[in-house]
């Protein structure tokens, strides 16, 4: 028998010993069997419980994962429909955007070709403007005469006014100022010249070398005819010898060294070459060659104070002529007009 039964269950003897002193147990063991009992009970109380409330959770759970379930099927549905949205607008942008470049690229077109199209037809104008005002340039050159000249500069500025192109406006100007300078321009008498010239060449056989033998005077001829009818045959022969004597010799200056030793012959070719230069400068005249008819006309003026007597009053005439056809000379040149034909080149190159 082990300890734990003998305790359990006291021995007669002792509990005779003790009498009274001890309370009778025969209750203990069910008051133990309805505590672990109610324990028990409460126990499954309590499971069921705890398994009831674990059930609910459960199917709360349950039923909240079906619903996130469901709601990420809406959810996935949902973004997929966006994405196809999202495709569709992608899509559908770049669409639009094509659309766009187009028109874009349509209207920078038709932009290039309205701005080509006015600048077509201000470079037309420009060529036309620039085509009469250089046959006008030519014109004037040929005949002498401003006038063909200043009716193009008009005809000109009334076009370009009409035109009303704002990037005309230095067009406008420069065929203002070309106006104004042809205007202010004077002209010699281009039939006054020549006559002048003609006069000229006419002088040229009668000019007198620096070195020319004087004639004899008809007065002196006439007084030697006179002592011959007078005098003796010993003295008509002493005054024949004494004229041929004195003929013989003669005293003068000469300035260029060059004008004394030209011979007889020489001072025919010398005039022949005088009008020569005379004719030249007649014909640079009428063929506009300014510049070759004044060199001819220096070289001419040259020819008479070197060679030709300076006191004679025929010289002296030569030379007025000359002083007065020279000037006139510089005054034929038709001005240019330059600027505006600059003016015209940049307009219609669209600068």
């Amino acid at each position: 028998m082990n300890p734990e039964s003998a305790a359990t269950f006291p021995d007669p003897a002792q509990a005779a010993v003790s009498g009274q002193a001890t309370p009778p147990e025969k209750h203990k063991p069910g008051r133990l069997m309805l505590g672990v009992a109610a324990l028990a009970l409460a126990g499954t109380v309590g499971s069921a419980l705890v398994w009831q409330r674990l059930n609910a959770i459960q199917e709360q759970l349950a039923r909240q994962s079906a619903e996130a379930g469901s709601e990420a099927t809406q959810a996935r549905a949902t973004a997929k429909q966006a994405q196809d949205l999202a495709l569709e607008t992608a899509a559908k942008l770049a669409v639009i955007e094509a659309k766009l470049a187009e028109v874009s690229l349509q209207r920078t077109q038709l932009e290039e070709l309205m701005q080509s199209l006015a600048r077509s037809r201000d470079e037309n104008l420009m060529v036309d403007i620039e085509s009469s005002l250089r046959l006008a340039q030519q014109q004037a050159q040929l005949t002498g005469s401003l006038e063909p000249l200043l009716a193009a500069l008009k005809t000109a500025e009334l076009r370009v006014n009409r035109a009303a192109q704002p990037r005309l406006a230095h067009v406008q100007r420069a065929i203002a100022r070309d106006s104004g300078r042809v205007k202010a321009t004077a002209l010699a008498d281009l039939p006054a010249l020549l006559a002048k010239l003609d006069e000229l060449v006419s002088l040229a056989d009668e000019l007198p070398v620096a070195n020319a033998v004087a004639l004899p005077k008809p007065a002196d001829s006439v007084k030697r005819k006179a002592d011959e009818a007078l005098g003796t045959w010993w003295a008509r022969l002493a005054a024949v010898v004494r004229d041929q004597v004195t003929s013989l010799v003669r005293v003068g200056r000469i300035e260029d060294p060059d004008a004394a030793l030209l011979t007889p012959e020489q001072s025919f070719f010398l005039r022949e070459n005088l009008k020569l230069k005379l004719l030249n400068a007649r014909l640079g005249l009428l063929s506009h060659q300014n510049e070759a008819a004044r060199a001819d006309l220096a070289s001419a003026a040259v020819s008479i104070s070197r060679f030709f007597d300076g006191a004679s009053r025929k010289t002296q005439a030569a030379n007025a002529l000359l002083s007065q056809v020279q000037p006139q000379m510089r005054m034929l040149e038709i001005p240019r007009i330059d600027e505006t034909m600059t003016a015209l080149a940049t307009a219609a190159a669209g600068r």
